[in-house]
């Protein structure tokens, strides 16, 4: 009953927002078949050194070893489906009570649910870019290279091509990053969905929102350093609980 009683109070904040927005991490994907992090025993940090295989620096002097490491990710990726996680923040979308969903995940999922309004600051594997040239174009037949093992090249000049996504030691798409700053700027009310809120510059943007007057709800098996000001906290499975709040603001019952 407690629980319920938070859902409802979480789906009254929710409905009365005029400008509420999701941040999502790696957690809600979890259902998906998609592993995350740092969960204990399971995240993916635990099998290998992020700097080892992740970094800009030691792609440019060995994308083979990143290739290695990632292409059982992709494929897991490609494969995965949306869970009633990401079909809940689309439906909340759909009917005007989300505004955007700011995404530290790379997987494709939330538009894949249907979300129409995605801002990728970690970037996407749809498309790849040519160190060399710069060249960027659609991912496919670099994925089917590195699915046989190989290192993708540029068609154009024989350069690596690297997945737009964002490495360690890159920095984020300026223009996605500026354009989700507008969203948090106007938000008076932020989903914090998956998210161990570890990782800047995503990891500050609830403290931006509090400080402004706006509330946080969080949602993360994990606790993180925005419960102490959050005016709503579940550690629970995210894929049981967000259709819950879904459910509560767009039907009335939780």
């Amino acid at each position: 009953m407690e629980q319920t009683d938070t859902i409802r109070r979480a789906a009254a904040l929710l409905c009365r927002a005029r400008h509420a927005v999701a941040l999502t991490g790696a957690g809600i994907s979890t259902a998906s078949g998609i592993p995350d992090f740092r969960t204990p025993g399971k995240g993916l940090w635990e099998k290998a050194d992020p700097m080892e295989v992740a970094s800009i620096y030691t792609f440019r002097r060995d994308p083979k070893a990143f290739y290695l490491w990632v292409r059982p990710l992709i494929d897991v990726m490609r494969s995965a489906q949306p869970n009633p996680a990401h079909l809940a923040l689309a439906r909340l979308e759909a009917a005007g009570y989300l505004k955007a969903v700011l995404t530290q995940n790379i997987d494709g999922l939330h538009q894949r649910a249907g979300s129409q309004h995605v801002l990728e600051l970690h970037g996407h594997l749809r498309t790849v870019t040519c160190l060399n040239c710069f060249r960027q174009g659609p991912a496919e037949a670099a994925m089917e290279a590195v699915a046989r093992g190989e290192v993708p090249h540029c068609p154009a000049c024989g350069g690596v091509v690297k997945p737009d996504v964002i490495l360690f030691g890159e920095q984020l798409p300026l223009a996605v990053v500026n354009h989700a700053m507008e969203h948090v700027h106007r938000a008076d009310l932020m989903l914090v969905v998956g998210s161990s809120l570890l990782v800047m510059p995503a990891a500050k943007l609830p403290a931006l929102v509090h400080a402004s007057g706006g509330e946080v709800l969080i949602f993360n098996k994990q606790t993180t350093y925005a419960d102490s000001f959050a005016a709503a906290v579940f550690h629970k499975d995210v894929a049981e609980i967000l259709p819950r709040l879904a459910r509560a603001c767009l039907e009335g019952s939780a």
